[in-house]
């Protein structure tokens, strides 16, 4: 993907909760906590070894003299478990810091009383980088860690937001999604991954004739029409952060008469996404997430447009059903493809903590490469250092010639701010409602936000 220039979102109002996703719980396994022991024990000594580098830690609190205790908030419920054994193990390795693990915690309360968590490890979009805008997080340019983040991944966080001379968040945790296919379907039927936007329908209208449904849908659950046949369709044919830079220099004048808007600039990928949509179950106004993984694992269509969270729930019902990933052609230059991306969970250190040295520590941990590949293998990521492991899980082992070559995307409608019901938006172009109307209207909003701003 072409780097694309920094820039800042605008400032306009939005929600405080973050966005939500479903549960990654993308193991065969029933507990994918529970993956390799052998390996996360090592992983306790490593981290003894990086602190017996030794940072001068002030203040004495908490299970003996001279220990340091600190928060650690987690967004990820499904991660939980995963992440109570880490820091189980952290705290065994040494006697300087003591993490206390947090996931139930509001975060725009605790920022609000001057009492946010030590250290963060939450889904970043444009909600959270309210906080990085406002100065509320510290700078950890100076890390080690932070200089072991490929750009294209950093630049992901820029997309929302920077803070003049800070390095504010370090990516943890890519989630990379794309069309999951069932591959004894197509190979039954004769039909070869499509490349283009004309191969993608030829495999549509192969499947139809066979008498299976190519596209299993949910739009009755909004975020899924969103995050899948939305996203999927903008990204493939779209520049997102350039078409937001735009959208920013234009700001209360985006309508009809701009030279970039929501009616203008997406109109075609969201009509494309329209005829796609005539190939999903008849019923699919009407079927939700946990309606679509069952009928997914059942064979009841060929692809599922959804992310790597839903594999493990597909994995339940049908745990040998060999599937695989591509990228939705929306052009007919296979050049084009790239995949929808999001930073899963990315870690921060906020400026009002008492204990930032404490927290560093903790950080290097955490971002020891055999930590986060450990995680990244367990829950279906892609890492986000120059360093990282590549994937080997079948399922998702076709995204990453495209990871690897920076051909991807953050979801458009996971950069619009929840004041703009941009999910309820979007389901009702997939169920029929006027397209061209309804993105006039998304520009409206734009344009009032833009002014409130």
């Amino acid at each position: 993907m072409a780097s694309s220039p920094r820039h800042r979102r605008p400032r306009l109002p939005g929600g405080d909760d973050d966005v939500p996703h479903p549960p990654i719980s993308p193991s065969r396994h029933p507990n994918p906590a529970a993956g390799d022991r052998r390996m996360r024990g090592r992983l306790g000594i490593a981290g003894a070894v990086v602190l017996a580098s030794g940072l001068a830690l002030s203040g004495c609190s908490g299970a003996g003299s001279g220990t340091e205790d600190i928060t650690f908030l987690l967004s990820k419920p499904e991660a939980v478990p995963y992440f109570q054994d880490l820091v189980a193990e952290f705290n065994g390795s040494q006697s300087e810091v003591r993490v206390t693990l947090d996931s139930a915690s509001n975060l725009s309360a605790g920022f609000l009383r001057g009492n946010p968590p030590d250290v963060g490890l939450l889904n970043y979009n444009y909600e959270m980088a309210r906080f990085m805008e406002r100065g509320a997080l510290s700078d950890l340019s100076d890390m080690p860690e932070a200089d072991r983040i490929r750009p294209d991944v950093q630049e992901l966080v820029d997309q929302y937001a920077t803070y003049p001379g800070r390095t504010s968040v370090l990516p943890y945790s890519v989630a990379a999604a794309s069309v999951i296919y069932n591959v004894q379907m197509f190979e039954e039927n004769g039909i070869e991954v499509p490349t283009t936007w004309d191969e993608l329908i030829a495999a549509c209208d192969t499947l139809e004739a066979a008498g299976i449904t190519p596209i299993y849908g949910t739009y009755k659950d909004a975020w899924t029409v969103a995050q899948g046949l939305f996203d999927y369709s903008v990204g493939g044919t779209t520049d997102v952060p350039e078409f937001l830079a735009a959208l920013e220099e234009e700001g209360t004048e985006v309508g009809p008469d701009s030279p970039v808007s929501f009616q203008k600039t997406i109109l075609d990928p969201v009509l494309q996404m329209e005829e796609l949509a005539a190939y999903s179950n008849a019923d699919a106004a009407s079927r939700g997430y946990g309606d679509g993984n069952v009928a997914f694992a059942n064979g009841e269509a060929a692809m599922y447009l959804q992310g790597p969270w839903a594999l493990g729930e597909i994995a339940k019902t049908s745990p040998d059903l060999e599937l695989g990933t591509f990228p939705l052609p929306m052009t007919n230059d296979p050049d084009d493809l790239k995949v929808r991306v999001n930073l899963d969970l990315a870690l921060w250190v906020p400026e009002a903590s008492n204990s930032k040295e404490a927290a560093r520590t903790f950080v290097s941990y955490l971002m020891q490469q055999d930590v986060m590949d450990a995680y990244n293998a367990a829950f279906l990521g892609f890492g986000t250092t120059t360093d990282a492991a590549p994937v080997t899980d079948e399922r998702i082992l076709g995204m990453q010639e495209y990871y690897d070559a920076g051909e991807f995307y953050q979801g458009l409608s996971r950069s619009i701010p929840l004041t703009i019901p941009i999910d309820n938006y979007i389901q009702a172009m997939v169920t029929g409602a006027d397209i061209p109307a309804t993105l006039a209207t998304i520009d409206a909003d734009w344009a009032r936000l833009a002014l409130r701003g």
